[in-house]
């Protein structure tokens, strides 16, 4: 088979692992693969797999004035170059990110040349994109979301999406895409021994280790919230700091918060350890606080490391591992504090304002009830989830506690999971390895592939309805003012 992969870049880590693992898995089963991208890529690609640049591919702030017709037929020369023909199938990565102008209505051109596509959004500007999502309905839709809804999310037979969690394809289904063209496809993970633990950084504490880069989303202040709590022999640690200047106010306000409080937390220790396997390996549990991901690698590759994972749950991201057997028994879905800890009005304020903004930003009408409705979904009993809070708020608690610590027993759940099964890291580890290796990826790619290669070709092409999708990702109940 010969197949084609592209992506606008192929720095580090993100889409790019998942590109180097999907090709290592073809490549490995005797298909031709040719990775295009809008530059080269940063780390070689596996053995066997070609790569070819098509500068036309890069973010729109970078790549040449080139049209969509152009850049159609500009891939379709690489291809031939590459492969010796046009593919069997296109595999596409984050086309509607609006990364790219060009590259929709160019993918509407090949498939209306009867060019066999897979489509996989990662990331969709819906979600919590407005800059992006702004971009594309000015630029694209022409202010008409109908017509932006037929370059984005195309439908023919042979043309079908890849999603990362079922939360994803939920939503595309409802946006009218048949189930038969719509593909789960979570991404693999690298599988390898858990470390060796006898080179303990801290042999005389335990080791609660979020390695994350610190950004918003990863909800820092709730991390903060744990070491208020713990005791003396308990050291909690991030490992990367973030890289956007746009993070480094609240992140350096959370570092600030941490000394004043005299806490025992260690930001950036992954720069000071360069063994981050080893480092992994001596962590009493790895944490996650995180409000939001789009795969949920987190909750996978503490197993496969041979560490428990303790901290918040995330289960529209997660039934998909649970489904597959995975226990994620240790981890809570809310973090509830007292409401009474909270200066309520202008926590309802900075609520209403959060979906007024918004609303603005995508143009969408703001409806009377969405406050009720983001409310209704935050507080239960008197008690709100601490992930749902603002930085300002999340302080309140924080600083509540650090001068009350017996308050904690208000908290739901008051404390983090002192210890974990070991049955259960053994069995979770072999689910891990069972449903997400690279092998296993590989194989649920070709099925996915062989169900595009028996679709009928149609050159009419029909489109999902993106006002769906917008609601559904829109939703007030969803509103997370750390992702604000």
């Amino acid at each position: 088979m010969r197949i084609l992969i592209s992506h606008f870049h192929l720095q580090t880590g993100g889409v790019s692992r998942v590109i180097e693992h999907a090709s290592t898995a073809l490549a490995a089963a005797g298909h031709r693969v040719l990775v295009v991208a809008g530059e080269p890529p940063r780390q070689p690609l596996p053995e066997g797999v070609g790569f070819a640049p098509v500068p036309a591919l890069a973010y729109e702030e970078h790549r040449p004035a080139v049209g969509p017709a152009e850049l159609a037929a500009e891939l379709v020369r690489t291809a031939r170059a590459g492969l010796g023909d046009v593919p069997d199938l296109w595999h596409i990565h984050n086309h509607c990110l609006g990364k790219n102008l060009a590259l929709p209505e160019a993918l509407c051109t090949l498939a209306r040349q009867g060019q066999r596509l897979l489509l996989q959004p990662h990331d969709f500007a819906e979600d919590g994109r407005p800059g992006l999502y702004a971009r594309l309905i000015e630029e694209l839709g022409g202010r008409d979301r109908a017509r932006l809804s037929a370059l984005l999310y195309p439908q023919a037979a042979h043309l079908h999406y890849a999603v990362l969690n079922d939360r994803d394809r939920g939503f595309l289904a409802a946006a009218g895409i048949p189930h038969d063209r719509l593909h789960l496809l979570p991404n693999a993970v690298n599988l390898s021994p858990p470390a060796d633990r006898s080179a303990d950084p801290f042999p005389d504490l335990r080791l609660w280790l979020y390695p994350t880069r610190a950004i918003r989303r990863k909800n820092l202040g709730e991390l903060l919230l744990w070491a208020t709590l713990a005791p003396e022999q308990d050291l909690f640690a991030t490992t990367q700091a973030p890289q956007n200047p746009a993070e480094q106010p609240r992140y350096r306000r959370w570092v600030a918060l941490a000394q004043a409080l005299g806490l025992g937390l260690e930001f950036e220790l992954g720069n000071r350890i360069d063994d981050f396997p080893a480092l992994l390996a001596s962590a009493h549990a790895l944490v996650t606080t995180s409000v939001a991901e789009g795969f949920g690698l987190a909750f996978l590759e503490p197993w496969l490391a041979g560490r428990p994972l303790v901290g918040r749950d995330l289960p529209e991201i997660t039934r998909d591992f649970v489904a597959a057997g995975l226990d994620l028994g240790g981890l809570y879905e809310r973090l509830e504090v007292p409401l009474d800890w909270l200066d309520r009005d202008r926590l309802r304020g900075a609520m209403d304002q959060a979906l007024t903004d918004l609303a603005a930003a995508y143009g969408r009408p703001q409806t009377p009830d969405d406050l009720g409705r983001l409310w209704a979904s935050a507080v239960r009993d008197g008690h709100i989830d601490f992930g749902r809070l603002d930085e300002t708020a999340q302080e309140e608690v924080i600083r509540h506690l650090a001068s009350n610590p017996h308050d904690r027993a208000s908290l739901r759940p008051a404390r983090l999971p002192d210890t974990t099964p070991a049955d259960r890291i053994t069995h979770n580890r072999t689910r891990a390895e069972r449903d997400y290796s690279i092998a296993g990826y590989g194989r649920r790619l070709e099925r996915i592939y062989r169900s595009l290669l028996d679709a009928t070709l149609d050159s009419n092409l029909g489109a999902a309805d993106g006002t769906v999708l917008l609601e559904r990702f829109l939703a007030p109940e969803r509103l997370l003012l750390l992702r604000t």
